[in-house]
C-alpha cells in the first residue's frame, strides 16, 4: 500500500483507507524530495514548493508518530517499508523510536499510569503548545502512538523498564528501509553523503541489527528498479543489482560480521517491464544468489533465500492513450506473480502525467486484487515452471548476467567500475538506444508510435492534478499550470 502526500496526518489517513478490511497491514512509505535529501521544510524557494509533493514530509520524530499512528508496529501482520536512501539511518531511527514509544504507551495503559504520564507531559509543555494530531482520526485509527507526542518513553518510565521494552520491540518490529547507496550513485542520485561514508552508515546499521537481534527488518533493499527507470535493460538491471548486493556482502564480511547474521536482513527490489526477460528475473536472481551464498560463502539455507519486491515499470507508462497503461501494468503484474515475487506494487495508469488520483490508484490496486482473488491460474504456485520458454529464458538470462559480472570484475569490481562511471555510462547508452527505437518505431508501443487513434493519440492533459497544500485537507488544483505560491502570494489556480 504505497502512499505519501502532504503532511503525516494526510498520509496516515490514506494508509488507514487503503488497509481497511485487509487482514495484514503492509504499508510502503513515499517521502517527498525535501525529506529524501535530508532537508527540513523551509520557506527557502528551492524547498517550499516541494514540501509534501509526491511524498510525505517527515522531519522529526513526532511526524513519524503521526504517520504510523493507529498501526501496532510489532504486530506480526504489520510491516512498513520506507523508500529512503541518503538519510535512511535517520528515518530508520525515527521509525524504531515510534515502535518503542508505542509499546511504552501499551505499558502505561496496562499499568494505569495514564494520569501520571499526562500530568508530566503537561508540565513539560507548560509554556508552549504541545504537539497534536491535526484534524480528526480516520476510521481504523485508535490513536495508538499519539499519547507520547512531544516526549519519548525514556522520559516517562524507569530506565530498566524502558530498556526492557526497547529490547523486546527491536526483536519484533517488521519492515524494510531502502538505504541502497550504490544504486543512488549509479542511477537515482539522491546522495547527501559520500559513497564511502554512506557505506559505513549502512554497516553501522547492520551491526546494530545484529547486536540488538533485529531479525525481521531488512536493513537494505538492494534496488534495481531505479537502475531500470534510468534506462537500463533487464539484463543490466539484474546484473548491476546483484553485483551491488554482493558488494554489500563483501563489505559487511570485511567488518567481521557473520554471513548468516546479516544475509537474512538483505532484500531486493526489481522493475518488471514487458520484455520477455522480465518473466524470469526473480528466478534467475534467486538461482545466482543461492549458488553464491552456498558455494562461495558457506551460508545456511535461510541466508540462501532471496526475498524481492517488484514494481511494475514506470518507464513503460505513456502520456498518450493513458488508458492502455493499465493493460501494460496488468501484464507486468502477471509476470511478477507467476514468478513468485514476495511483494508487488502496481503503478497507476496516470503516473505519466500526474501524481496518481484516487480513481487511478483504486484501479491499480484492483489489478492485484483481481489477479490474486479471481484469476484461477494464479492460485497455483509457479504455474509456468517447467515450460520450455521459461526454462530456456532462465538459462539465457543467467548466462548474460554472469557475462556482465565479468565486465564489472575487469573494471575492479562494483566500486572500481563506479570510479570510471561504467554503470552510469552503460545505463545512459541503453536509455538512448531504447528511446531511439521508440522514436523510429522499431520498438512498437501501441497508441504511442503505432496504431494511433483517429486524433493521432495526442498527449493527455490531466483534468485533475494532485498536489500537497499548506492545509491538511485535500485540495484539488483544477488548472493545467499549477505551482505552490509563497506565503502571502495568491495562487493563479482555482480551488475546489
Amino acid at each position: 500500500m504505497f502512499a505519501g502526500e502532504g503532511g503525516p496526518e494526510r498520509t496516515n489517513r490514506r494508509f488507514h483507507y487503503v488497509s481497511l478490511a485487509m487482514p495484514a497491514k503492509r504499508l510502503s512509505t513515499a517521502f517527498d524530495s525535501v525529506t529524501l535529501y535530508g532537508n527540513d521544510p523551509d520557506y527557502r524557494p528551492d524547498i517550499y514548493g516541494k514540501i509534501g509533493n509526491s511524498g510525505v514530509s517527515i522531519c522529526c520524530l513526532d511526524d513519524a508518530k503521526k504517520l504510523y499512528s493507529g498501526f501496532n508496529l510489532i504486530d506480526p501482520k504489520t510491516s512498513v517499508s520506507m523508500t529512503i536512501n541518503g538519510p535512511a539511518p535517520m528515518l530508520l531511527a525515527y521509525f524504531m523510536n515510534v515502535a518503542i514509544d508505542q509499546q511504552c504507551e501499551f505499558f502505561i495503559k496496562k499499568n494505569g499510569l495514564e494520569d501520571e504520564v499526562k500530568a508530566k507531559i503537561k508540565s513539560l509543555y507548560a509554556s508552549v503548545e504541545a504537539p497534536a494530531y491535526q484534524g480528526s482520526l480516520p476510521k481504523g485509527n485508535d490513536g495508538l502512538g499519539l499519547m507520547l507526542l512531544g516526549v519519548t518513553g525514556d522520559q516517562l518510565l524507569p530506565k530498566e523498564v524502558y530498556e526492557k521494552i526497547k529490547a523486546e520491540t527491536l526483536t519484533q518490529v517488521r519492515g524494510t528501509v531502502q538505504a541502497d547507496i550504490l544504486k543512488e550513485d549509479q542511477a537515482q542520485n539522491t546522495c547527501i553523503f559520500s559513497t564511502e561514508f554512506a557505506l559505513r552508515l549502512m554497516g553501522d546499521v547492520q551491526q546494530y541489527f545484529i547486536d540488538q537481534k533485529v531479525r525481521n527488518f531488512y536493513s537494505v533493499s538492494i534496488s534495481g528498479y531505479h537502475i531500470a527507470e534510468a534506462g537500463a535493460n533487464p539484463i543490466t538491471q539484474l546484473a548491476f543489482t546483484l553485483s551491488n548486493g554482493f558488494t554489500y556482502v563483501e563489505y559487511y564480511l570485511s567488518r567481521g560480521m557473520d554471513i548468516n547474521e546479516f544475509a537474512p536482513n538483505l532484500s531486493f527490489f526489481f522493475s518488471n517491464g514487458i520484455d520477455p526477460e522480465y518473466a524470469v528475473i526473480g528466478r534467475v536472481a534467486r538461482r545466482i544468489w543461492a549458488k553464491a551464498m552456498k558455494n562461495k560463502y558457506g551460508a545456511n539455507s535461510r541466508s540462501q533465500m532471496l526475498k524481492y519486491h517488484i514494481q511494475t515499470s514506470g518507464r513503460s507508462l505513456h502520456a498518450q492513450e493513458i488508458d492502455f497503461n493499465d493493460i501494460r501494468t496488468t501484464l507486468q503484474a502477471l509476470y511478477a506473480i507467476y514468478d513468485n515475487c514476495n511483494s508487488l506494487h502496481t503503478n497507476a495508469y496516470d503516473e505519466a502525467i500526474t501524481t496518481p488520483t484516487e480513481e487511478s490508484v483504486r484501479r491499480a490496486m484492483a489489478i492485484q486484487l483481481i489477479i490474486n482473488k479471481e484469476l484461477g491460474l494464479a492460485k497455483n504456485e509457479n504455474p509456468l515452471q517447467g515450460s520450455f520458454i521459461i526454462e530456456e529464458l532462465t538459462d539465457l538470462v543467467e548466462a548474460a548476467v554472469l557475462t556482465e559480472f565479468d565486465r564489472i570484475t575487469e573494471r575492479g569490481g562494483v566500486l572500481g567500475a563506479m570510479e570510471t562511471m561504467y554503470q552510469r555510462g552503460k545505463i545512459q547508452e541503453e536509455s538512448l538506444y531504447y528511446e531511439t527505437l521508440k522514436h523510429t518505431g522499431e520498438y512498437p508501443i501501441i497508441g504511442v508510435n503505432t496504431f494511433l487513434s483517429s486524433k493521432g493519440s495526442p498527449t493527455i492533459i490531466p483534468q485533475e492534478v494532485i498536489r500537497a497544500t499548506t492545509e491538511e485537507k485535500s485540495i484539488r488544483l483544477l488548472c493545467s499550470e499549477t505551482y505552490m505560491p509563497l506565503p502571502g502570494k495568491e495562487s493563479r489556480c482555482t480551488v475546489e
